[in-house]
């Protein structure tokens, strides 16, 4: 699986399961959605996620606001865009998040 991410609701302690996510493959000024998933109970998208990736910039896009709707937390965000460039097309790339209501992190993992 070329792409992969796993979310932590901090705020909660817990996986931030059936959180909606979309990526996106950047190209100048166009932006064309790649695909959209949700995570699994343990926060993780299950299935493989955008296929086989080009060299090129894409983003991710945590759509943190409708989550925490869902758990009737209010939040200052309503999505979180992680751009990230994919160098090397042979590669796996993970891209975890740590969310909040008012912050988020991320990285890439391994």
């Amino acid at each position: 699986m070329p792409l992969s991410t796993h979310v932590l609701d901090l705020a909660r302690g817990a996986p931030a399961a059936e959180l909606a996510i979309s990526l996106y493959r950047i190209n100048g000024d166009d932006r064309a959605l790649v695909a959209n998933a949700l995570t699994d109970a343990d926060g993780r998208v299950a299935a493989p996620f955008g296929g086989d990736l080009e060299s090129g910039t894409y983003e991710l896009v945590f759509h943190a606001g409708a989550y925490f709707a869902h758990h009737d937390v209010p939040s200052f965000y309503t999505d979180m865009p992680v751009q990230f460039r994919v160098s090397d097309a042979s590669a796996r790339y993970h891209v975890p998040l740590l969310l909040s209501p008012w912050g988020y992190s991320t990285y890439r993992g391994s």
